[in-house]
């Protein structure tokens, strides 16, 4: 892969986090938290699915297929408890910020082939992940003011971690077929 597009992908984690950072002091309301998971599942169900029309590589496709599984079962569950909760998602800087970025992430991701492309949706995994585990301990579970919310939060973020960790062994190139 081309070193620009590296840099381009650690610009835009940098600038989630910058914005993410930014907006912590403020403190995402409840709904406003609801409406960051359900942007950042979308996303990553998305992603998934341009993966599983792109790629040939197993583990890519393995790996696409459990976010696509994952997301849509934390989306579900989170809409579910929302609505048992009577609280209604809204958006806010950081989920606008997200489905921004997400516009030129799927713009790259529809334009790469073959090998580049995996390469590219496994390092955005990588990202991606990494920029998500952040958002929820550093700033989702610490504003939940709801206890349901919280726990739910602090019950998704090892599946969270675990989805990091395998696109980091995918990244090294363990479980990539070549």
């Amino acid at each position: 892969m081309k070193q620009t597009t590296i840099t381009t992908l650690a610009a835009a984690a940098a600038l989630l986090m910058g914005t993410l950072t930014t907006h912590a002091a403020d403190g995402p309301t409840d709904a406003q938290i609801v409406g960051i998971v359900l942007a950042a599942d979308q996303i990553d169900i998305d992603y998934g699915n341009i993966a599983l029309q792109k790629s040939k590589d197993k583990a890519v496709r393995e790996f696409a297929q459990r976010m696509v599984v994952d997301h849509s079962a934390v989306q579900k569950a989170v809409i579910e408890l929302a609505a048992k909760l009577g609280v209604v998602a809204a958006d806010s800087p950081t989920s606008l910020s997200l489905k921004d970025g997400a516009k030129g992430v799927t713009a790259k991701l529809n334009a790469a082939k073959g090998k580049e492309f995996a390469k590219l949706y496994v390092d955005n995994e990588v990202g991606y992940h990494k920029a998500v585990t952040d958002l929820v301990a550093g700033v989702l579970i610490p504003n939940a003011t709801n206890p349901e919310l919280k726990a739910a939060l602090e019950g998704a973020q090892p599946l969270f971690l675990k989805h990091l960790e395998h696109a980091r062994m995918i990244q090294s190139g363990s479980t990539m077929s070549h």
